[in-house]
Formats: C-alpha cells, sequence, structure tokens
C-alpha cells in the first residue's frame, strides 16, 4: 500500500480541572476533530470566485463547528480568501487555502490559469527523449494539464514515475488532473499512479472524479476498470452528471472508444459515451494508440450526429513511440502519425477552440472550433 497525500487533520482535545478547584471526576477525551475542506483541489481563472465547505466533526460523524473560522491563503497575490470561505482568484499562479478551527487545519489548492486545458496520453519512458519535449510546450501553455493515461511506461511503477515521468511532466504536477492508462494499471492496479499524483488523482483505487473549470464541468474516468451499464463507475458517472448541468461538459480516458490506428476502436468505454451523450456532453479526449486523430461528432454506436454528437480526440502523443493507420474509421475528419505533441482546448462560455501544439521541429499542426450542445 502506498501513502496517499490527503486534507483531513486531527486533533485530540483533552479536557482539564480549572486552577484552584478540586479536580472534577475523570471523563472520557473528547473524540479527534476530523476537518475537512471541499473541494481540496479547484482551478479558477483570473477574476473568478467560488466558495469553500469547511467541516469539523468528531469519530461518530456528528458536527463540531460552533464558533469562527481562521482561513488564509499561502498566496494573496494569487488567491484570496474571505473570512466566509469565498476564493476569488487574483492572477496567474497556485495558492494553498487554510481553514483552522480549534487548533486544527486543513487545506485546498487552487490553480489560477486562462480558461485552457491541455495535455496528451501516452508519456514518459525513461528510453526517449520526446516525452521531455511535450514537457517543454507545456513550460509555455498556461492552464490545467491532463493526462490521457499510460503516464509512466513501461509498468508505471514508482520509479517509472520517479525516474521518467517526474523529469519529463513532474514539474506541471500540481496543475495536473490525470488518468490511468493500462501500462500504469500494471502495478498494484495503479498504486504508485495514486501515491506519486496524491489528491489530485482522485480516490485510491477509483480513478474517476470530475471538476469545474471555466464554466465547464470535466470528467476524468478510469477505462481499466469496469465500465458496463450497471457498474459503479457508469452510476457514479451518471449520477454525476445529474448533478452538474453545465453549458458545456468534456470528459477523458484512456482507451479511445474510436480509433484508426493499431490498437483501433474499443467497444467497452460504450456505456461511458452513452452517459455522456444522454447527458449532451461536447468534447472526449483519449490515448492508448500513439497518434493524433480528430472525428466528426458521433453517436455512441459511431453514428455521424452533428446536432448532439460527441467530438473526440484521440491525443496518444506524448512521448511514446508512433503508431501506423491500418484501418481508417468512418468520420475521421483528421490523423497524423508523424508529430508529438499536446492539444490545447481554449474553454469559453458556449464553445471550444482546439490546436495540435507539435513539439519544437514539428510541422503538423490542427486547430479549429466548436460550440456546445
Amino acid at each position: 500500500m502506498f501513502p496517499r497525500s490527503g486534507v483531513v487533520a486531527v486533533l485530540t482535545i483533552a479536557a482539564g480541572a480549572a486552577c484552584g478547584e478540586p479536580a472534577p471526576p475523570p471523563r472520557p477525551p473528547r473524540p479527534p476533530i476530523l476537518m475537512e475542506v471541499a473541494p481540496s483541489w479547484m482551478a479558477l481563472p483570473p477574476g473568478d470566485s467560488t466558495r469553500l465547505a469547511a467541516t469539523a466533526r468528531d469519530s461518530s460523524g456528528d458536527s463540531l463547528l460552533a464558533g469562527p473560522l481562521d482561513w488564509s491563503s499561502s498566496n494573496p497575490a494569487v488567491a484570496q480568501v474571505s473570512p466566509s470561505g469565498v476564493v476569488r482568484a487574483r492572477a496567474q499562479g497556485i495558492a494553498s487555502l487554510t481553514v483552522t478551527y480549534a487548533g486544527v487545519s486543513a487545506s485546498a489548492d487552487v490553480v489560477v490559469a486562462p480558461p485552457v486545458l491541455v495535455g496528451a496520453g501516452d508519456i514518459a519512458s525513461c528510453g526517449h527523449t520526446d516525452d521531455e519535449a511535450t514537457g517543454r510546450l507545456l513550460d509555455s501553455i498556461p492552464g490545467v494539464v491532463f493526462t490521457a493515461g499510460d503516464d509512466a511506461y513501461p509498468s508505471g511503477s514508482v520509479t517509472d514515475f520517479t525516474r521518467c515521468y517526474e523529469p519529463a511532466w513532474g514539474r506541471h504536477k500540481s496543475r495536473t488532473r490525470p488518468t490511468l492508462g493500462n501500462h500504469d494499471f500494471r502495478t498494484g492496479a495503479g498504486a504508485p499512479f495514486y501515491w506519486y499524483f496524491g489528491v489530485v488523482a482522485g480516490d485510491s483505487g477509483l480513478g474517476y472524479y470530475s471538476y469545474d473549470f471555466a464554466g465547464w464541468h470535466i470528467i476524468a474516468l478510469n477505462s481499466n476498470i469496469a465500465m458496463a451499464p450497471g457498474s459503479p463507475q457508469e452510476r457514479w458517472l451518471r449520477a454525476d452528471l445529474s448533478r452538474h448541468r453545465a453549458p458545456c461538459t468534456l470528459a477523458y480516458w484512456h482507451h479511445p472508444r474510436f480509433s484508426s490506428s493499431e490498437h483501433g476502436s474499443s467497444t467497452a468505454p460504450e456505456p461511458l459515451w452513452q452517459a455522456l451523450y444522454d447527458a449532451n456532453a461536447d468534447v472526449v479526449l483519449s490515448g492508448h494508440d500513439h497518434t493524433y486523430e480528430r472525428f466528426a461528432p458521433q453517436t455512441p454506436t459511431g453514428v455521424l450526429d452533428t446536432v448532439r454528437g460527441i467530438r473526440q480526440f484521440v491525443v496518444g502523443t506524448g512521448g511514446a513511440s508512433l503508431y501506423d493507420f491500418p484501418t481508417i474509421r468512418p468520420n475521421s475528419e483528421v490523423r497524423d502519425n508523424t508529430t508529438h505533441g499536446v492539444i490545447k482546448l481554449t474553454l469559453r462560455a458556449n464553445g471550444y477552440d482546439w490546436e495540435f501544439v507539435p513539439v519544437a521541429g514539428g510541422t503538423f499542426r490542427d486547430a479549429g472550433s466548436g460550440r456546445c450542445h
């Protein structure tokens, strides 16, 4: 078992006798205070704001909040927090926000960045340098970073993450929301992945979670575990979508529903695609095939649907060796297997702009715009 970072702090409070008075009969010690703040990670464009929620409970789950909370920011120039927990994003950067009650503290991290989601899948191996080249692209592209799985080759071990991923993309970890690939899953069902990324990877052992950014609802899913109708992940996804009725929705996971490359299309994620389609989601990002491919908006079964269809990008171009295109699938609009790079999505209120950004020396580019449903 690998340790996970978290946001829970514990304090045991002991009662004492008043000075000059007989000691009262012994009383059992008060239970620990469990202090939590939610969300534990957030991303906000400059000028945006949100509210944090703090809870203090005993070990029985009963609320203990009966007095003022003390909020503070590690970097008020980046993000300020009011006495009521309202966070205001001021300037690009990262800040830690801390709430304290009865001497117990819990923290949340906020990334202040322009409304950009940027990343790729199939990234890091100690045997090549293309991952370092894509990592250098991130140095000049502010925003939230995603990974589409197979983050650390060959088997997602602690060594793979610390010696291969860390030098390439690790300096962007605090603004990264990752997902697992099949190579990451090989070691302990992803245990080093959860250890390395900590709280930003979602609950350990699940690998699926969601967050909001720039008015979009964004969902990271785990294509290495059950995705069938009625599976825990599929039920969670439908419940999450019902709670977040954002005008624009994007999801990412590793194995592509549609692909023209060597691994090809997979029917396993179709139930997840169906849940997203039913909720009028807009964009899906995947990796696994080491190529770049853009599909026209489609239904879960691959029928062209320009009204409600979901546009999928395969972006397995983070650093691993590139694949061929043996069979071109219907609705495939653009393909490239010559250039490593990342996809940059600029999120707007009712749409998005996409751009494939190649590594230095690469000539392939793809760009365009889409509207949300």
